[in-house]
């Protein structure tokens, strides 16, 4: 089978009161991009797919699920390590700021006060994946989801400590070929020719 794993389109910044859960809508510009990568996999036969429970991956999956006529399935372990925190900045905006919540993130201290273990994270993300690869035998499997989803995923396959080794573009691509046999092929990463002109 081959394994889709796309990255949601840009959201907007949201820095809210503590104890209260951001979980970004998209911009407008993340709006285009979500139509972009609707438009780029009208052209590849798509079987099913599965998208994380927060608001950005759901509206980034709502124009693939219409164009290509696929029934969104919700999975509550695709979510992003971030879920519950009360601030979503995007991480270019982090970068550029030099906001001492990058340094966190590329530290390993995830979530509002680092309460979220990177390693535990990587490990329902790989089971996740998993039970989704094996529930799908030779079809082709999209899942909208996050960047750390993502890191996780691909650093479990390609053996690296830290589940946070690359920045995936706004609905990048990358690609996994999976077999029953248990092997795993990474086909592609971080692809994003679609919404190049939209960074």
């Amino acid at each position: 089978m081959e394994l889709l794993l796309i990255r949601h389109a840009l959201p907007i910044r949201v820095e809210g009161e503590e104890g209260t859960a951001a979980d970004p809508q998209l911009a407008e510009l993340g709006r285009t991009q979500a139509q972009a990568l609707a438009d780029y996999l009208s052209g590849e036969k798509i079987d099913v797919l599965y998208v994380s429970p927060m608001r950005r991956a759901l509206e980034t999956a709502e124009p693939v699920s219409a164009r290509l006529g696929l029934e969104m399935i919700v999975d509550e372990e695709l979510a992003e390590f971030d879920r519950d925190s009360h601030f979503y900045i995007p991480i270019e905006e982090l970068k550029e700021e030099k906001d001492e919540r990058w340094d966190d993130l590329i530290g390993g201290r995830w979530g509002s006060d680092g309460e979220v273990d990177p390693n535990t994270f990587k490990d329902v993300v790989v089971e996740a994946t998993e039970r989704v690869i094996q529930a799908h035998p030779g079809q082709t499997v999209a899942i909208v989801c996050h960047g750390g989803v993502i890191n996780a995923y691909f650093a479990h396959l390609l053996k690296l400590d830290f589940p946070m080794f690359f920045e995936p573009a706004y609905t990048s691509i990358s690609r996994v070929l999976a077999s029953s046999a248990g092997h795993r092929q990474v086909k592609s990463i971080n692809e994003h020719a679609h919404v190049r002109e939209l960074l």
